[in-house]
């Protein structure tokens, strides 16, 4: 069902619109850059506050819902499958009812869904815990590996919480392990190199991550997801995610999923190719995203991450603590004050995106490698492909296919 404009707001967006294009025209063109990459370089200098960000996408506005905001000309209601997960179970992964998640997509991009933050209240906190706390210990990879021993990197949580918990006493002290934390792999770990998955390279997928992706996968309408591999992104505020593909996955029917913490970001949804000029929306904090069929192989990528416009402070969603008593079967574990006071230091000037995916068809097994294969991939180094505007490693570096 698409969503028309309605009232008195056309105009006023419609301006909005216009400036954007104004901007975008006195930022003149690099010798042979393409539509994204110029879309890309004008959110990454974007100044929030200004128009510049009128022609970006919020689901989780009001007026996304009316269809009177930026560009919502494209946006269209999906459609979700409400009786297809119970709400026991949903609760157990700290998710409200499908009946009250909202769900959108775009036109032109089949098999998008976004859905604004369906989380119940507090239940954030277990999964931003995971992330920093869990989820970045051995035996999962992490960009750290490439430069230090297994035992300098065994437990950064603790090595970090310190530094973190002072934060704000500190501010000239040197970053912690966790705030130089690019990126982690799960379950079949990613070479960044060959862009592969290998059955080698694995270690055990987490249960509750895991139960979580399998509720949103089926009520979206795929049922029998398994989540198998896993990507964490840990974003500072001068963090970018270059242009990619996610292709690597032996079945593309299987749907990707992205779910994003702390603060807001510009996600940029293009098409098959860099010639075609993507949409911009906003990825806030408990944001769910879907990619499947159509949009599984479009390219995307993140040029900003956005300041909290009150300064340093968290996002309001995630001022709501997790309840003290929770479901007897719940995944979801407490989260003591000590552990939410990192989390929180953490967050206040950072984003983490977890992105979990499907590698094999059911009863499918990984292609034979040759010896010439196996020999390159374990002498390959592996390197970061989310970028800081202040890292050594150069922008051509970034990752362009993960």
């Amino acid at each position: 069902m698409g969503i028309c404009f309605r009232g008195g707001g056309l105009s006023s967006e419609m301006g909005k619109m216009a400036a954007v294009v104004n901007s975008m025209a006195t930022l003149a063109a690099e010798p042979g850059e393409d539509a994204f990459r110029k879309l890309f370089r004008f959110y990454r200098q974007s100044r929030p506050g200004t128009a510049d960000l009128g022609g970006v996408i919020d689901f989780s506005a009001a007026h996304a819902a009316r269809g009177t905001g930026p560009a919502a000309h494209k946006v269209v209601r999906s459609q979700l499958s409400v009786s297809s997960v119970s709400e026991h179970d949903l609760r157990r992964a700290g998710l409200q009812p499908v009946s009250k998640w909202r769900a959108y997509g775009l036109e032109g991009y089949p098999g998008f869904i976004f859905i604004p933050n369906p989380f119940l209240p507090g239940y954030q906190w277990h999964w931003v815990k995971q992330c920093l706390k869990f989820y970045s210990q051995k035996p999962n990879v992490c960009n750290l590996d490439k430069h230090m021993t297994k035992e300098e990197t065994q437990d950064l949580w603790e090595q970090s919480k310190e530094f973190l918990r002072y934060k704000e006493v500190n501010k000239r002290r040197p970053r912690s392990l966790l705030e130089k934390l690019r990126w982690v792999t799960l379950g079949y770990h990613y070479n960044w190199d060959s862009k592969k998955y290998s059955a080698d390279h694995y270690t055990p997928f987490p249960s509750d991550l895991a139960f979580l992706s399998e509720q949103v996968a089926t009520a979206c309408g795929f049922q029998g997801f398994q989540a198998e591999a896993g990507i964490l992104n840990y974003y500072r505020l001068d963090s970018t995610l270059g242009i990619h593909v996610d292709k690597s996955e032996l079945d593309h029917s299987k749907p990707l999923l992205s779910f994003s913490f702390g603060q807001s970001a510009i996600f940029l949804l293009g098409g098959l190719n860099r010639d075609e000029a993507p949409t911009a929306m906003f990825m806030h904090s408990g944001d769910i995203m879907v990619m499947s069929g159509f949009s599984r192989l479009l390219n995307h990528a993140v040029p900003r991450v956005l300041p909290n416009p009150e300064g340093e402070s968290l996002p309001h969603c995630l001022e709501t603590p997790l309840p003290a008593v929770l479901p007897r079967d719940s995944v979801v574990e407490p989260c003591s004050v000590e552990d939410w006071q990192v989390c929180a230091s953490y967050l206040k000037t950072a984003r983490v995106n977890m992105t979990v995916r499907q590698v094999l068809a059911t009863d499918q097994d990984f292609p034979l490698e040759s010896m010439e294969e196996k020999k390159r991939h374990i002498t390959t180094k592996s390197f970061c492909h989310l970028d800081d505007q202040n890292s050594k490693v150069k922008r051509a570096r970034v990752n362009s296919d993960s």
